[in-house]
């Protein structure tokens, strides 16, 4: 399945925000992993997409950083959510909910076509 970008871009903050308040830190691959195990593989991020993601949130301060060492030895970035990133989140669930519920209603709506039926405009 294809999840368009903007759909992506939405909701990535608080994806990374909610995995970071799972664990008291984690590094990017863990990120991307959980991502992949959230959505039963059907959204796959790539580094490209999650770096300047995790970067841009340190520059906000909603996440900190810190390097340690994995288990073979290598030199790993771990991310850590901040207090301030705990209230955004807070926040970004609140408006996800907003979100989520505004579409359920559209969506199961007495007399709501199904996702392919329904007019269409050419």
């Amino acid at each position: 399945m294809h999840i368009d970008k903007d759909l992506v871009a939405a909701s990535a903050t608080p994806l990374v925000l909610g995995i970071l308040a799972e664990e008291e830190s984690s590094y990017g691959y863990a990120i991307l992993k959980r991502v992949r195990e959230l959505s039963d593989g059907r959204m796959e991020w790539t580094d490209g997409m999650l770096y300047p993601l995790l970067h841009r949130l340190e520059r906000q301060g909603l996440v900190g950083a810190s390097w340690g060492t994995s288990e073979e030895g290598r030199r790993r970035k771990h991310y850590a959510l901040t207090e301030a990133g705990r209230r955004q989140l807070a926040e970004r669930q609140s408006q996800w909910a907003v979100v989520s519920q505004t579409l359920a209603r559209v969506w199961d709506a007495p007399g709501a076509a199904g996702p392919l039926s329904g007019p269409v405009l050419a």
